[in-house]
């Protein structure tokens, strides 16, 4: 018994590490207190309009084949724009734009995830422990680009956005297997921007509070030696990129 809950807080404190910008420093903390009131106006915008505020969002239509090199290795992943076309499309957006070259992962949970994406990690001056906070700012409109909460019913026509999903009662599409991309993100729903994750084994505790967009194909063994402040040194799109739409 004793384990089984020293196993369960275990679980809970790293659920917690895991929202964007969760660095564990007070210095962390300080920072993200800007982003998050960002975020959060941000979020009532979108659950207030969704359709205005998605519109104008990338959108992938179909799938698309991503190619991460990491330690001059491979890691092939399958972008899936059929069940989330927004998050997928704001990940293949800033793959053809350059924007994951050279980023770091900055966070490593072992048998959790690894996640990176925050452009901050392009300062090699910027210290890995303190990075979790930065978003991706839209050259055209010098604001951060928030994407809402995209989670998809299993045999639904379309996703629901901008709002945590029962998976109990509500089977969904994209599920937290060993493998699986998603977004990572702060408190509100729709605040996800560019920082993404890797899972590194089946979480099922995650599975409609935060939206999977893909899944490793290939080079899986290459994820799982990935250790904090490992770069990305190049992210391309292979294929379907003619499926993103602008």
């Amino acid at each position: 018994m004793h384990i089984k809950i020293q196993r369960w807080l275990s679980l809970i404190l790293v659920f917690a590490a895991l929202i964007l910008g969760g660095c564990g420093t007070a210095q962390s903390d300080d920072l993200n207190s800007t982003n998050s009131s960002s975020a959060e106006t941000a979020s009532s915008t979108l659950a207030q309009n969704p359709n205005s505020q998605t519109s104008e969002l990338p959108r992938l239509e179909g799938k698309a084949t991503v190619v991460l090199t990491v330690k001059n290795s491979k890691i092939t992943i399958e972008v899936d724009g059929t069940n989330a076309p927004i998050t997928a499309g704001n990940f293949v957006d800033l793959v053809e734009r350059g924007f994951y070259d050279g980023l770091v992962f900055h966070r490593v949970v072992p048998d959790f995830v690894v996640q990176g994406g925050d452009p901050q990690g392009k300062d090699p001056n910027f210290p890995v422990e303190r990075l979790g906070t930065g978003s991706f700012v839209d050259p055209d409109t010098s604001r951060v680009r928030y994407i809402p909460l995209e989670i998809k019913p299993k045999g639904a026509d379309t996703p629901t956005y901008s709002q945590l999903v029962d998976t109990v009662s509500t089977p969904i599409a994209l599920q937290h297997t060993p493998g699986a991309v998603a977004m990572a993100r702060s408190q509100p729903p729709d605040s996800a921007s560019s920082q993404f994750y890797i899972a590194l084994s089946k979480l099922p505790s995650l599975d409609g509070s935060y939206a999977v967009f893909g899944y490793v194909k290939a080079g899986m063994e290459v994820v799982n030696t990935i250790q904090q402040g490992d770069k990305i040194e190049s992210a391309k799109v292979t294929q379907g990129s003619e499926n993103l739409k602008k």
